[in-house]
């Protein structure tokens, strides 16, 4: 357990911070498959109807692909980020929490995304709990820019917001996800494939 120390400006190591976002992380991903495995197939009689079954199940794959990839997504960025963080604080934490809670709903709103996709809760379930997700990471990285002397030592101010800059990409694109997901549903989660273009303009870097 992270004990809080007594006095305000204390800062704690990230190792357990780092220990316990990966468990949350993996857990996540691997409930995913959940909907998979819990999906009755019909009756089966044949090798056609079991691949006709199968066929039948493509929003389901589709939606733990993309889930999954951008549960990777994430978790990468949280260990890119953490290769800077050298101390947390309470806030930094429970910034930290606040992103769990969106990632642990991510089964839940995959499944929901599935299942009811032809209302508009449903399809905007997944990019929502992904958006805030997102946010929460984007917030924790700028309240480490704040105290970049403790949390950030390793780099410079300017180097800091650049990377806040770059983090703020995938922030922007999943808030236009989430307009664009009544519409077209998870086919707007193809905009991330422009996450690195829009990362190295908002960072002002040349092709």
């Amino acid at each position: 357990m992270i004990r809080q120390r007594r006095h305000p400006a204390a800062t704690m190591a990230t190792v357990r911070l780092e220990a316990f976002t990966d468990g949350v992380f993996a857990i996540a991903a691997t409930l995913l498959v959940l909907d998979l495995t819990m999906h009755s197939l019909g009756e089966v009689d044949s090798d056609a109807a079991l691949w006709d079954a199968l066929a039948g199940m493509w929003p389901l794959f589709l939606n733990f692909a993309l889930s999954f990839l951008l549960l990777c997504l994430l978790w990468m960025t949280h260990v890119q980020q953490f290769e800077f963080v050298a101390r947390v604080d309470g806030p930094m934490v429970w910034l930290n929490n606040l992103r769990l809670l969106f990632i642990v709903l991510v089964p839940f709103a995959t499944g929901l995304t599935t299942e009811y996709s032809d209302f508009v809760a449903g399809r905007v379930a997944m990019p929502v709990a992904f958006f805030f997700a997102i946010l929460f990471s984007w917030l924790q990285w700028r309240w480490a820019v704040r105290r970049r002397e403790v949390m950030l030592p390793g780099l410079t101010d300017a180097q800091a917001r650049s990377y806040g800059r770059g983090a703020l990409s995938a922030l922007l694109i999943a808030a236009v996800v989430v307009v664009l997901s009544p519409l077209i549903g998870s086919a707007a989660f193809l905009l991330f494939l422009f996450d690195g273009l829009l990362t190295r303009a908002l960072r002002g870097e040349g092709g």
